[in-house]
């Protein structure tokens, strides 16, 4: 029997699988840092300058007459889930997992800095590795950072990748794309007690219970049907042994919406249905909001006009996609830098955050080709 030969991958495909095997939580990106910067340090270095913050990391590739700025950014920390892909390239760090891309956007980001580097074009180009992207948020405190300040960028992009499209397949739309969200917990404090003698405690399992359902009216009869929203709890804790009343219990969901005011409109729902269930039930109710990401709002002109340049000059297929309920602190620089995020398809039947998820790396090629052949078009065209 004839052996079977190793499938071969591209070079940045191969960064992706060194870097899907040491997924780390937000702000606590060392190993991730380290091996960006070691790629980095054997590029020439005649025309890049490198900026550390925290432990993300600002590059600086010079343009030959640079008349503006350029952004690409790729988010870098990975998600406490249990990988259970087919690879064999899985997480080397028990219970995490880069089940949300950002392996792949950065060894994008990569490539397209590498190209950049060894094809520079007459504008400054800065490319922002940026850290905490799930949670607690590194896009804010990133842009208000000194360090990034001289190198502003006057358009900004950023991608997602997206399971549901094929490869060879993009989508975005002008406007909201992504969600405004919100973390959110809840701590609830009544009375232990024995099992036996409800009558003699404040159960904060019943209590939790009866707020879950109550939070779901919000959506269904505070909010214009018209409008989006969502409220998930996707975890309750309370209670230690199965004959004793919990004295305390705790819920952890989102918020998501797609306006600011509808935020406002629930947040002020939720602390009014708590308010009750602090008489109701007896109980002490404490709430803490966590992180809070703004939008996704693509900057119209600029995003039509990348749009229009896809049909016109590339090979991928582009559809003008519908919002979605997903959360990205990329919406910060957005708000502050003209410029927009698109979905980039990878093809796999598992969907984000899922222990599953298996993106086709044929799309990695793809996309460092695209963002390259747009800025240089972007450069040269003077639009």
């Amino acid at each position: 029997m004839t052996p079977s030969t190793p499938e071969a991958i591209s070079p940045f495909a191969a960064i992706r699988r060194e870097l899907h095997q040491i997924p780390e939580p937000g702000f606590a990106e060392f190993k991730t840092q380290q091996f960006l910067l070691d790629y980095i340090q054997k590029l020439p270095q005649e025309r890049i300058e490198v900026r550390t913050w925290r432990t993300g990391i600002l590059v600086n590739v010079k343009g030959t007459s640079p008349t503006r700025r350029f952004g690409y950014r790729a988010d870098m920390d990975g998600l406490p889930i249990t990988e259970d892909t087919s690879y064999e390239f899985r997480s080397t760090h028990p219970g995490f997992m880069h089940a949300c891309g950002h392996d792949v956007h950065m060894s994008i980001g990569l490539g397209v800095l590498t190209h950049f580097v060894k094809q520079p074009i007459k504008d400054h180009i800065t490319f922002i590795f940026q850290p905490a992207e799930e949670g607690p948020g590194g896009a804010q405190p990133m842009l208000e950072s000194e360090e990034l300040q001289d190198w502003m960028p006057d358009q900004i992009i950023a991608l997602h990748i997206a399971p549901e499209y094929p490869v060879g397949t993009i989508a975005t739309k002008p406007g909201i794309l992504f969600a405004n969200t919100s973390e959110l917990f809840i701590d609830l404090t009544g009375k232990g007690g024995h099992a036996a003698f409800p009558h003699l405690a404040n159960d904060m399992v019943i209590t939790a219970c009866q707020l879950v359902s109550q939070l779901q009216t919000i959506i269904s009869r505070n909010i214009n049907p018209l409008d989006s929203a969502v409220i998930t709890i996707g975890k309750i804790e309370g209670g230690t042994k199965q004959n004793i009343i919990a004295e305390k219990a705790r819920l952890e969901g989102t918020i998501r919406t797609l306006s600011a005011d509808t935020m406002t409109l629930i947040k002020s729902r939720i602390e009014a249905l708590t308010a009750g269930m602090e008489t109701s039930f007896n109980c002490k109710v404490d709430i803490d909001y966590g992180a809070n990401y703004r939008q996704v709002f693509n900057h119209a002109e600029t995003t039509r006009e990348f749009m229009d340049w896809v049909q016109e000059s590339s090979s991928m297929k582009l559809i003008e996609c519908t919002e979605a309920m997903t959360g990205e602190d990329f919406g910060y620089f957005l708000a502050n830098i003209p410029g927009f995020m698109f979905w980039l398809g990878v093809d796999t039947p598992y969907g984000l955050h899922h222990a599953k998820i298996e993106p086709n790396e044929h799309a990695i090629d793809l996309a460092i080709n695209l963002i390259s052949e747009y800025i240089s078009w972007k450069s040269e065209s003077n639009k």
